[in-house]
């Protein structure tokens, strides 16, 4: 280890994956319930099921971009971080906070829980993505606060650099934004206007910030190419990024009951956000040929160049594909939403997870060159399955969505929601299979980290 306090990323990765674990196998329970929708009911109804699976796909992305900040910054900033202590003590209560808050959803009416947790004090719960308590909204701006001082004080002690800057302002922004979480209108169209600062300006704008930062840093550690050079590449992408993304809120402005020109402007705005994902996969190659080491660790690469295709296809492709207002207005709240939804947040924000985690976990374990070449094999194989395995859980979807279209919205004799959905089983019950490829994929990963390589003779 270069600098000793980067090691206080490895709980922030370990927790990362494990809530990754629980996201996927909520999100199977859920794929169950759309074939059987009495499965496991009333343990774990339909609304808790995807309630626990949402939330935990935002803090374990929170969780593991802390990692990857605590892991890089020290690097970036040629320092020690300004804290360790603080960063373990913020682990130990967003940790403490986040499984209370599941722990909650699962044993407790959610009726109940907003009245044992106050929000009749301060009403921000009840809102989707938005679901959690009072409190622990209280607690995640303390630990966001904790964290963005120690990771300030760090980069302002120590040696900037474009990466140390886009990150720290990919940071604040998740920070500021969050605090719109707080504000909740009595009217139901400036809420759900105010809702997409949070949800939409995460996920399409400052989390791409963060995005950025994280895969030049392993780019430059993988490739040996010149800073200078990449640095060029990550201010054009982050330019294309902030200018498409901000202004793309409006695609979600389309029928909440906003002025017309909003489908103008989210139309246009969505027709431009393709294009810096699409930068991320010529940046990521481009790199890769222009490479003036071979590192050894290999499959660190494989998870940068997967995680710039497939964000371009999940966030840029299939996003624009369905928001431009005149087919929006027909696939809007279909299974089309959610096909981009599932492979966006894989491509972009997970998969630049096992991306840092690949790079950085093996040398805090005392490898330094990475994994050795069996460990980097049973690895790239997990790469394969949950890809492959994301992609037949994304095009059941696509397949789900279109026809709750035409079954559901184009013609005369339209069916009702319920009786569409029994036409689309099938497809649910083959989206299930690649769910389970995937869940497979990710434990084949886990085992990855306890294969032991054969002693040189």
């Amino acid at each position: 280890m270069k600098y000793s306090s980067q090691m206080v990323a490895k709980p922030y990765f370990i927790f990362a994956l494990v809530l990754l674990a629980g996201e996927i196998l909520f999100g199977l329970i859920l794929g169950t319930q759309y074939i059987a929708g009495d499965f496991l009911f009333p343990e774990i109804p339909f609304n808790v099921a995807r309630m626990v699976h949402t939330n935990l796909l935002i803090v374990l992305i929170l969780f593991g971009f802390m990692g990857a900040t605590y892991y890089l910054v020290p690097e970036e900033s040629e320092r020690e971080l300004w804290s360790p202590w603080l960063a373990k003590a913020t682990f130990w209560i967003f940790a403490a906070a986040g499984v209370a808050t599941i722990l909650g959803y699962l044993l407790v009416p959610y009726a109940t829980l907003t009245e044992i947790t106050y929000n009749n004090i301060l009403p921000t719960m009840g809102r989707e993505f938005l679901e959690q308590p009072t409190i622990t909204k209280i607690g995640i701006v303390i630990v966001a606060l904790a964290f963005i001082l120690n990771i300030g004080m760090t980069v302002i002690k120590g040696r900037k650099t474009v990466i140390t800057v886009v990150l720290l302002t990919g940071l604040l922004g998740l920070a500021v934004f969050f605090l719109f979480a707080f504000y909740v209108p009595d009217n139901l169209v400036l809420d759900k206007f105010f809702w997409w600062y949070v949800v939409h300006l995460w996920v399409e704008g400052v989390w791409e910030l963060i995005l950025g930062a994280i895969l030049a840093f392993v780019l430059i550690k993988v490739t040996g190419v010149d800073r200078e050079h990449i640095d060029k590449w990550l201010y054009l992408i982050i330019a294309m990024t902030l200018v498409s993304g901000i202004v793309g809120t409006g695609h979600h402005f389309f029928y909440i009951g906003t002025p017309g020109y909003w489908l103008w402007i989210g139309s246009i705005a969505s027709a431009v956000e393709p294009l810096p994902f699409f930068l991320m996969i010529l940046y990521a190659f481009a790199m890769e040929k222009q490479r003036r080491i071979d590192h050894d660790n290999k499959i660190a690469l494989t998870w940068a160049k997967g995680t710039a295709i497939m964000a371009f296809l999940g966030a840029g492709v299939l996003g624009f594909l369905h928001t431009l207002a005149p087919v929006n207005y027909f696939t809007h709240g279909t299974q089309l939403t959610a096909a981009h939804g599932h492979l966006a947040f894989f491509g972009a924000y997970i998969m630049i997870l096992f991306t840092i985690i690949s790079y950085a976990m093996p040398i805090m374990r005392g490898r330094l060159h990475g994994n050795g070449a069996k460990a980097q094999a049973v690895e790239r194989r997990s790469f394969w399955m949950m890809v492959i395995g994301m992609l037949g859980v994304t095009s059941a979807l696509v397949i789900a969505g279109t026809m709750q279209v035409f079954i559901q919205r184009v013609g005369v004799d339209v069916l009702s929601f319920m009786d569409t959905q029994a036409e689309i089983i099938p497809v649910y019950t083959v989206r299930l299979g690649f769910g389970l490829l995937t869940l497979a994929g990710l434990l084949t990963y886990f085992y990855s980290f306890f294969v032991k390589e054969e002693s040189a003779a």
